[in-house]
């Protein structure tokens, strides 16, 4: 964290925060428009090795849910398009064991959750809806390469 800009730690801080308040929280990770994960809660674990506890995150890695929200958000990107459906705010998938809620962020980069089958879906897309009205003023296009590079740098 040290050498990033304030933008960029304040962008941190936000995640640690939303990972911290909200419960049944996996995973989470911000996605630029171009699919380059910008942000995880696990930033030192970008390997695509099975993590021991399963519990962490989808494959327990931060490029994989990268991935699997860079991947949903231009489907459902593409299904408003041809459904002339208008912008996509919200996608949400329930699974047996788990949820994955993924959220536009203003500038084209997404914001995707991985969650436990018992979480609260309201609180955590109240969070989500937080962290995107704050961080969606201040994502630039330079503070989006500076997040790339400080994700690179953490591999």
């Amino acid at each position: 964290m040290n050498g990033l800009s304030s933008e960029a730690r304040n962008l941190h801080w936000l995640l640690t925060d939303l990972v911290e308040e909200v419960p049944g929280l996996q995973s989470v990770a911000v996605v630029s428009s171009d699919g380059l994960l910008l942000l995880s809660s696990d930033p030192g674990r970008h390997d695509a090795a099975p993590a021991t506890d399963p519990s962490t995150g989808p494959k327990g890695s931060s490029a994989d849910l990268a991935a699997i929200v860079a991947g949903l958000g231009s489907l459902t990107i593409g299904a408003a398009k041809l459904m002339d459906g208008g912008g996509i705010k919200q996608t949400m998938v329930a699974m047996d064991e788990g949820s994955l809620f993924v959220m536009s962020i203003s500038d084209g980069s997404l914001l995707g959750v991985h969650a436990s089958a018992d979480c609260d879906m309201g609180v955590i897309a109240y969070h989500m809806a937080l962290f995107v009205g704050r961080a969606g003023h201040v994502l630039t296009p330079e503070l989006r390469s500076e997040l790339r590079q400080s994700m690179e740098a953490t591999r």
